[in-house]
């Protein structure tokens, strides 16, 4: 195990200072009226290979009980989160962690994707949110409005809450909900990365999760991609501009 630097290790106290709280949880239900409060947060959005993953926690704001030792997943060392998330699988009422694989966001675009993995994690709750609190600035999880081709194509999995959907900027580093589901979300997908790592070696996913590494680029301008990345996107891009984008306009 690579040693840890003392700046390192002084961010990581720094962060781990930073306590969570159930202020926005408890607001949401007394505004709403409600008992459930659900939350989300996402994982995966901005990288290369790999899914889009959002994980969702559902808690009894009758009887939840404070759990100050969440963090933000990303504040968190993969252990720690290891540790943490049976941990939150026993604290919520409800959780679930859905997917939407690299074709979908090729075919859907990043937004669909987003709400496509959304509704696949809320479905997969025991419990389901009476109102949801969604860590970010942007509300991808609500239900679109219909148009006339949904109409046509009334098979379709179901995508996207009708329930009141909040946003919370920096949601993941406050509220207990989001946190706990951040962590949920990172557990799953660096586990499925890790587990795509071995088929696929050469692009070093074990260490990057899928994510622009200037050595994850490299490979696959030398191996070209695979099946797992997401092929609407300027993979082989160095530019700032360019990275993380996809190449084209997808449905919303």
């Amino acid at each position: 195990m690579p040693a840890v630097s003392p700046t390192s290790e002084r961010k990581l106290a720094r962060n781990n200072a930073k306590s969570t709280n159930l202020d926005h949880e408890r607001n949401l239900a007394r505004n709403h009226q409600v008992r459930y409060i659900g939350a989300a947060d996402e994982v995966g959005r901005g990288a290369l290979a790999g899914p889009i993953t959002v994980g969702f926690t559902v808690i009894d704001i009758d009887a939840v009980l404070d759990f100050p030792e969440l963090r933000d997943s990303k504040l968190l060392s993969a252990h720690r989160r290891e540790e943490l998330a049976p941990q939150v699988k026993d604290w919520a009422v409800g959780y679930g962690v859905g997917h939407a694989s690299a074709q979908e966001i090729d075919e859907l675009g990043v937004t669909a994707a987003l709400r496509l993995a959304g509704s696949r994690a809320v479905a997969l709750c025991a419990v389901q949110p009476d109102a949801v609190l969604l860590d970010g600035s942007y509300d991808w999880l609500s239900a679109p409005e219909q148009d006339l081709f949904d109409l046509l194509e009334g098979d379709r999995e179901p995508v996207g809450l009708e329930v009141p959907v909040t946003t919370i900027i920096k949601g993941d580093m406050t509220c207990q909900a989001i946190a706990a589901a951040s962590i949920l979300a990172k557990v799953e997908r660096d586990g499925i990365m890790a587990e795509l790592a071995l088929e696929f070696p050469h692009f070093g996913w074990d260490v990057n999760k899928g994510y622009a590494t200037a050595s994850h680029r490299a490979a696959i301008v030398d191996q070209g991609p695979c099946e797992f990345h997401r092929q609407s996107w300027n993979l082989t891009s160095t530019t700032e501009k360019d990275k993380g984008k996809a190449t084209g306009t997808k449905a919303k």
